[in-house]
């Protein structure tokens, strides 16, 4: 077993999350590292864990918290953003709560979340999308919308290969491919290369299908452009294909087989099929409820998750994670708001999900259904924070008070 140190934090005593034989196996008291981030996370990441502390002890569980850094935090204890305690305290104990990062102006990162993405592995950014009763919904019937997105976080154009319009290297690629291939770019171009291999997208595919097994899904539906980049995307769709059918031959069926050889019903068998991504936008909005898992490369999923969640009620609400083999961090979809820092004043029912989530994750699949249940009561109540107050008014609190209330109601749900 790896063994790692750490320089200026001190694991707690308790018992690690292992992963074996490509198991997690949880005790029932885990260690789960998790750090504030910036702006916002230093008010929604303490009250998530008083909710999650509260939920895991009403079923019988035990959590002993570890705290980490990242952002402007770790910057002024270890001179960086990224420290690699904080990377090995991630891969020692396998599952870690995040708040929100800001990605600092000329800090040398592209993005500190890619960047954790990208070190750790973390192949699979899964979204769940629910309804909460009480939550206001540009939609007339939001109650229609479970869906739960698999989006691929390690290549397509977020793998960043790209040159400056006039720069040599864009010269140099724009001529190579006039000379050797015959294909024709203005000069004045930018240039991106966009890659989206086998590997990348059977492992994402699997994932997804395995998850629509465990959870009684009905369908995995491979989201994609192949119609016009029949290489990159259309491979996506083919690969995801491949792997139903030769991975998962029994317990799968595709779409047609559904209609040509079951006559609608599917006998349990998860149906695989694939939509065209402009298509599958007015989809999710007009067929609702023939939707459950979504499989899609990174650059569609960043925009098919984003427009999901704002059918119920948006960015501030939805939870998220990324997931690799083994490992997972569980952040909330929206940014750290410094504006709104140190106010009390935010939401924390995303930071709030995304620890049910987790706990999801972890196998708790009850408390993870506890959390849910008394956040909804909670808004259904009345008792808001401004984001949703300013729509449906009610009794306005601060991010804190309303923790407190979840708190109350997990008792009672």
């Amino acid at each position: 077993m790896e063994h790692f140190t750490y320089e200026k934090v001190t694991p707690p005593e308790g018992e690690k999350i292992v992963y074996k034989d490509g198991k997690l196996i949880v005790p029932e008291n885990p260690i789960i590292p998790y750090f504030e981030g910036d702006g916002i996370g230093k008010d929604v990441v303490p009250a998530a864990i008083k909710v999650l502390t509260k939920a895991a002890r009403l079923t019988g569980r035990e959590i002993t918290w570890f705290k980490i850094y990242a952002g402007e935090d770790a910057l002024k204890l270890y001179g960086s953003y990224l420290p690699d305690d904080t990377l090995n305290a991630i891969r020692d104990f396998r599952v870690t709560l995040k708040g929100p990062l800001t990605t600092p102006v000329g800090g040398g990162f592209r993005s500190l979340n890619v960047t954790i993405r990208q070190i750790l592995d973390l192949y699979a950014n899964v979204r769940p999308i629910y309804y909460l009763k009480g939550v206001p919904s540009p939609i007339k019937h939001p109650e229609k919308v479970d869906m739960v997105i698999f989006r691929e976080n390690t290549e397509d154009v977020y793998a960043g290969i790209e040159w400056q319009r006039g720069s040599d290297e864009a010269l140099k690629v724009i001529k190579f491919l006039a000379d050797e291939l015959g294909v024709n770019i203005r000069e004045d171009s930018g240039i991106g290369i966009k890659p989206i291999s086998e590997f990348a997208s059977k492992r994402l595919v699997r994932m997804a299908i395995k998850y629509a097994i465990e959870n009684n899904r009905r369908s995995v539906t491979l989201v994609h452009k192949g119609n016009i980049m029949k290489y990159t995307e259309g491979a996506f769709r083919d690969w995801g294909y491949e792997v139903a059918r030769e991975e998962f031959g029994d317990k799968t069926i595709t779409e047609t087989e559904l209609w040509e050889n079951y006559d609608g019903d599917a006998k349990g068998k998860v149906v695989i099929k694939d939509r065209i991504a402009d298509n599958m936008f007015q989809q999710i909005l007009t067929r609702t409820d023939e939707y459950d898992v979504l499989a899609l490369p990174n650059l569609n999923g960043d925009y098919m998750s984003d427009a999901a969640a704002a059918m119920v009620g948006g960015l501030g609400i939805a939870p998220g994670s990324n997931i690799g083999d083994g490992i997972g961090v569980f952040e909330p979809i929206h940014g750290s708001a410094p504006k709104y820092a140190g106010q009390n004043k935010v939401n924390p029912t995303a930071e709030i999900l995304t620890g049910a989530l987790m706990f999801e994750y972890l196998g708790w699949k009850d408390a993870s259904e506890m959390i849910k249940r008394a956040v909804e009561k909670t808004v259904q109540s009345g008792i808001v924070t401004y984001d949703i107050h300013r729509h449906i008014g009610g009794n306005l609190v601060g991010t804190r008070e309303f923790a407190e209330e979840v708190i109350r109601n997990l008792n009672e749900v």
